[in-house]
């Protein structure tokens, strides 16, 4: 796969499809084998889709030191100038929605459209993962046992309903296991997510945008899907009944047919509040 220089730092991309450029920014410790080809496949007819490994994980190069959410913006518009794209559609999940937040702020003149899939804004009223889940994937981890990090990231991301068919767990291990993230990365990373805070700055946000969010999410609740709508009077949101947190992976087709349906809109920027 190629790589872009960006600064201060090497991602690792995917290019593929045809339309308008739409960049797709994954969540903590996921790269971006965890899109899934069925979920891919049903963008690439109509967009031309990026999709990328944040700093430090996949097949990106190594970083040291802390780094936030707003740097990971700056990472994501350096792999869009690389690409000499002038302006995009930006579609970010979990932590990527964080990202895109803080991309859209900082840059909104490269966005064509924004989607929020599954994250949250942080500040007051918005929930990270709850001490069940904290408690269930720590004590995996801290065991050791690659297959029992894999079921708890199985039980966390996925719903009840959708995880009563366990032959789809063979393919999650195999994206989950194909480029595993360090597990100082992954502190990281979650370090940056808890000091991710946009809430009293997403008013200022003027591009359509639509926010997605299943409501069994376990990850970031549902909760806080509401809260970032109440907060874009202008924009769209889509409740996912009974799906969990990996959306895309439940619904492939469903979540690819929200993204065309708001990118390829004719455009209308919400209204100020």
């Amino acid at each position: 796969m190629p790589k872009a220089q960006v600064p201060g730092t090497e991602l690792n991309y995917e290019r593929a499809g045809s339309g308008e450029p739409l960049l797709l920014i994954q969540g903590m410790s996921a790269t971006h084998l965890a899109w899934g080809e069925p979920f891919l496949s049903q963008l690439r007819g109509s967009f031309d889709c990026i999709v990328f490994d944040n700093r430090g994980i996949g097949l990106s190069a190594p970083v040291e030191g802390r780094f936030t959410t707003a740097d990971m913006a700056a990472d994501a518009v350096g792999l869009l100038d690389a690409l000499e794209i002038e302006r995009a559609h930006v579609f970010g999940i979990s932590m990527g929605g964080m990202i895109a937040q803080e991309l859209v702020l900082a840059h909104p003149e490269r966005l064509l459209t924004l989607g929020l899939g599954a994250t949250y804004c942080g500040g007051a009223g918005a929930t990270l993962m709850g001490a069940e889940e904290t408690q269930l994937l720590g004590e995996a981890m801290q065991s050791g046992d690659r297959d029992r990090v894999f079921r708890a990231m199985w039980e966390i991301n996925l719903s009840p309903g959708f995880r009563a068919d366990d032959s789809g767990f063979d393919a999650f291990v195999e994206m989950a296991s194909a480029l595993p993230a360090p597990r100082d990365l992954i502190f990281r990373q979650m370090r940056a997510c808890v000091q991710h805070d946009t809430q009293a700055r997403l008013g200022q946000i003027d591009a359509p945008t639509l926010i997605v969010h299943g409501t069994e999410d376990r990850v970031l609740g549902v909760g806080n899907g509401r809260q970032i709508a109440s907060l874009l009077p202008g924009s769209r949101l889509e409740l996912l009944e009974g799906v969990g947190h990996m959306f895309w992976w439940e619904q492939p087709q469903r979540a690819a047919e929200l993204i065309r349906e708001h990118a390829l809109a004719p455009a209308s920027p919400r209204s100020p509040a």
